[in-house]
């Protein structure tokens, strides 16, 4: 109750009284998401330039099968980061919410212009059991660090079972529909920013982002503290001789 508590993430003892159980070098422990080979559209990594068109376009893209019109992340989802985003999300640490908002600010893309921040919304039941939406929290710091108001324009008007486990085509039907907008005049015509904590296959984002086009929105890019990184071997993304992406 008095004395310091051990780091939750690497278990050294903390050194002073924080609201943050989590030690100065595990917080600055997290690196920005950097690949060598990247979409130029939801900047998925890939360990080739194959999986790329000649407009830098992966095959999802190319499809159309993206939602959102562009993707930004701080960092890949593992080692330390993933620790922290589960204190937050599944260990309730809500004050971690301001450290990864910091690095969602850094993520955030400076040569563009967004009108309105809106959190991913989870549905009432899940929301009940957490007692929180993580996205909700993130926005909220991110919002304030970059000027941008925050909306919470989206619902998820049906509950859907948990998206982990599921194959990329799976996640897409799971979430097909899920998401609405009661807040059709704040995203009329305007850039819209969506915000996560993870960005996996796209599916839950893209589902929410096409719900806010279908309700005016302009444009919509996705922001997240972390992406997976579902690289395969440069073996496996080199195509065969004679052969080309």
């Amino acid at each position: 109750m008095v004395l310091p508590d051990e780091c939750r993430v690497c278990g050294d003892r903390l050194k002073k009284v924080s609201r943050i159980p989590v030690c100065p070098n595990c917080l600055a422990a997290p690196e920005p998401l950097a690949a060598e080979y990247m979409c130029a559209a939801c900047r998925a990594p890939f360990a080739s330039p194959w999986p790329l068109d000649e407009h830098g376009l992966c095959g999802l893209c190319r499809r159309g099968a993206q939602g959102f019109d562009a993707a930004y992340s701080y960092g890949f989802y593992e080692g330390t980061l993933r620790e922290l985003i589960h204190l937050l999300k599944y260990g309730k640490v809500h004050t971690l919410a301001a450290p990864l908002g910091r690095l969602l600010a850094l993520a955030y893309p400076r040569d563009q212009r967004f009108d309105v921040i809106v959190p991913v919304p989870m549905h009432w039941r899940r929301r009940w059991d957490r007692g929180f939406n993580q996205a909700d929290l993130l926005a909220e710091v991110l919002g304030k660090r970059i000027g941008v108001p925050v909306c919470r324009a989206a619902r998820r008007r049906r509950a859907t079972p948990p998206q982990a486990g599921l194959t990329g085509a799976r996640r897409r039907e799971n979430v097909t529909r899920a998401f609405s907008v009661r807040k059709a005049e704040a995203v009329q015509g305007r850039r819209v920013l969506l915000v996560d904590d993870v960005l996996t296959t796209g599916a839950t984002v893209s589902a929410c982002a096409l719900a806010l086009k279908r309700a005016g929105a302009k444009h919509v890019a996705v922001i997240t503290v972390a992406r997976a990184d579902r690289r395969p071997s440069i073996a496996q993304s080199t195509p065969p001789l004679g052969e080309t992406a």
